[in-house]
């Protein structure tokens, strides 16, 4: 799992690529803190989550959603999600985030 941060618009927009597991939802943690943390200096008010190369997402991966969530409401920086594959709609409608975060087809496709 690796990611990289892109500033679109007054958006950051964070790409995941790979599999958040066990492994590495911790980095994938770190990477969200560090997009939220980079949307708050840039005074974006978005950070977009694009899902596009994201295989998978244990548990633990969708609890770092969640954190995510929190840090940013506190920091001012609304998280939204986008591009997700079918597994990962699965995966989201059945833990119903499909209802907590704000999710577009596309990043291009967020408001």
């Amino acid at each position: 799992m690796d990611y990289s941060f892109d500033e679109r618009g007054d958006a950051m927009v964070v790409a995941i690529r790979g599999r958040v597991d066990e492994a590495t939802w911790v980095a994938f943690g770190v990477g969200l803190s560090d997009g939220i943390e980079k949307a708050q200096q840039a005074r974006l008010k978005r950070m977009i989550i694009d899902l596009t190369g994201l295989d998978y997402m244990s548990s633990r991966g969708l609890r770092v959603l969640t954190v995510a969530k929190r840090e940013g409401q506190e920091a001012g920086v609304e998280v939204e999600l986008a591009s997700p594959n079918d597994v990962m709609r699965e995966i989201l409608a059945i833990s119903r985030y499909d209802k907590l975060f704000k999710i577009t087809d596309t990043v291009e496709a967020a408001p």
